[in-house]
C-alpha cells in the first residue's frame, strides 16, 4: 500500500485541480462577462440576457440567437433581426462587402426588419476633429482619406465592395456629451415621429446621424441630429440606433421602455438575435458533431479501452512467478532433445525394446537382410524382451543382423 501512496495523492491533487477549474469556468460563464458588450449570453448589466428571456415567454413568439459565421440573414417569413452593440465604423466604412449588402436586400425583399443599434460611442476612433463646429451645433469632422487603389486594380475587386453610406443616404457625426466625472452624462434625445412612444429618452452615445435622404424618418432627435431612424425597403424595413442601451439589462431594471421595444420588434413572428457580429460563432468541429449526434457514450467507451491498455502494458494482470518455481524451468532446448523427452513421456523404459524392434520390421527394406538372420533375430527378441538388459539385447540383435551399425 506504500508503494502506491504517491500516485494516490497525485491523483487526488490532479482531481481537486480540476475541479477548481471546472468551477471557475463556470462562475465566468454563469456571470457572462467573457462575452462581448450586448450579447444575449451576459447576464451583468452591459448583456442582453433580460430582454432575450422576456421575448421568450411571450406565446406566439420564436427567438433564437443566431452563432452561424456565414453573414446569412434568417430566410424564415416574418422575422425580425436584432444586431445589438455594433460598431459603427463597421457601417460607415467605404468598404462594405458587396455579399453583405445583397443578402441585407434579398432579407428586406421577404419583409423582414432588420434593426441595428450601435455601441454607445463616446469619441470618434477615426476622425479628426477641427476647433469650430457646424451651424447646427454638430462637431466638424472630416473623415481620413482611405488609402487609394492601385492602377492595376480590377473592376471585379471595385465591383466586390459597396458605400452603404451612399446606397442608404445617411452619414455618422457626433455631438458631444456633457462630463460627469469620470463618465458622460447621458443626453435627453426627443421623439419626432407620431407614434405611441415616450416623448424622452436618456441617450447614452455621441454618436448621431446626418446627411439623411427624405427616405428616411426620424423616430428620435438630439437637437439637430437624429439617433434613431427607419426606412422602408418594399416591404421589409430598417431600423438604425446610436446607442443599445435602452436594450441592456441595466436598462431593463432601471430604465426600461417596453413600447419602445414593441415598436422595434413590431409585428414579426421570429426574433433572431444576432451573436456572430460580436464575435461568438459556433464552428463545426469534432465537439458540435459529438453533442449532435450524441457520441459521448463512444468517447466514454474508447477512453476506457486505452485506459485498459495502458494498464495492461504497465502492469502484469497475473501475479509474477515465485524465484524457487523459476529455478524449475529449463529453457535454450532444441527440437532434437524435445523428441528425446517426448518419447521418454510417452514410452516407459520396460518397452522401449518392444517399441524399437515393431518400427524396425515395419521399415525394414526386404531382400537386404535374409529371412534366417530375420527369423534368428525374432528369436533373440522373444528370449530377451523381459530381461532387464535392453541395451545388450539391442546390441545382440545388431550383430546377428550382420552389422553393429544396423540400426533397430
Amino acid at each position: 500500500m506504500k508503494r502506491f501512496l504517491p500516485i494516490v495523492i497525485l491523483l487526488g491533487c490532479a482531481a481537486a485541480f480540476v475541479l477548481g477549474l471546472v468551477d471557475l469556468f463556470e462562475l465566468r460563464f454563469q456571470s457572462g462577462d467573457v462575452y462581448p458588450p450586448y450579447s444575449t449570453l451576459r447576464v451583468d448589466p452591459l448583456g442582453a440576457m433580460a430582454l432575450y428571456e422576456s421575448l421568450e415567454k411571450i406565446p406566439g413568439l420564436a427567438v433564437r440567437r443566431d452563432f452561424s459565421d456565414s453573414d446569412r440573414l434568417p430566410e424564415e417569413p416574418q422575422s425580425v433581426d436584432l444586431v445589438l452593440g455594433a460598431r459603427y465604423d463597421d457601417y460607415d466604412s467605404d468598404l462594405f462587402p458587396a455579399e453583405a449588402y445583397q443578402e441585407i436586400r434579398n432579407f428586406l425583399a421577404r419583409g423582414g426588419r432588420l434593426v441595428i443599434t450601435f455601441f454607445p460611442e463616446t469619441a470618434p476612433d477615426y476622425y479628426s476633429f477641427e476647433d469650430e463646429t457646424n451651424t447646427d451645433g454638430t462637431q466638424k469632422h472630416e473623415k481620413m482619406t482611405p488609402p487609394k487603389k492601385k492602377e492595376d486594380d480590377s473592376t471585379d475587386e471595385e465591383d466586390s465592395w459597396v458605400s452603404l453610406p451612399d446606397k442608404w443616404n445617411f452619414h455618422t457625426g457626433f455631438l458631444k456629451l456633457e462630463p460627469d466625472g469620470d463618465h458622460y452624462a447621458p443626453a435627453q434625445v426627443f421623439r419626432q415621429a407620431d407614434l405611441s412612444l415616450p416623448d424622452t429618452l436618456n441617450w447614452h452615445s455621441a454618436l448621431i446621424f446626418t446627411n439623411l435622404d427624405s427616405a428616411w424618418r426620424v423616430i428620435y432627435s438630439r437637437g439637430a441630429g437624429a439617433v434613431m431612424i427607419e426606412r422602408k425597403f418594399g416591404q421589409g424595413s430598417v431600423v438604425m440606433a446610436t446607442d443599445s442601451y435602452f436594450a441592456s439589462n441595466e436598462a431593463m431594471a432601471k430604465d426600461r421602455h417596453a413600447d419602445l421595444l414593441a415598436w422595434m420588434i413590431g409585428a414579426r413572428k421570429n426574433v433572431i438575435f444576432d451573436e456572430a457580429h460580436l464575435g461568438i460563432v459556433e464552428t463545426s468541429g469534432v465537439a458540435t458533431l459529438m453533442r449532435k449526434y450524441r457520441l459521448q457514450g463512444l468517447v466514454a467507451g474508447l477512453l476506457l479501452l486505452a485506459g485498459l491498455f495502458i494498464w495492461k502494458n504497465s502492469s502484469a494482470l497475473v501475479p509474477p512467478l515465485e524465484e524457487e518455481t523459476r529455478g524449475n524451468i529449463v529453457t535454450g532446448k532444441d527440437s532434437a532433445s524435445g523428441f528425446v523427452n517426448l518419447l521418454r513421456r510417452g514410452i516407459s523404459p520396460g518397452n522401449v525394446l518392444a517399441a524399437c524392434f515393431g518400427e524396425w520390421k515395419k521399415s525394414a527394406q526386404k531382400g537386404r537382410i535374409s529371412a534366417a538372420r530375420a527369423r534368428e533375430a525374432e528369436a533373440i527378441f522373444t528370449q530377451e524382451q523381459f530381461n532387464a538388459r535392453p541395451v545388450a539385447t539391442y546390441r545382440k540383435i545388431a550383430e546377428t543382423l550382420g552389422t553393429s551399425n544396423q540400426k533397430l
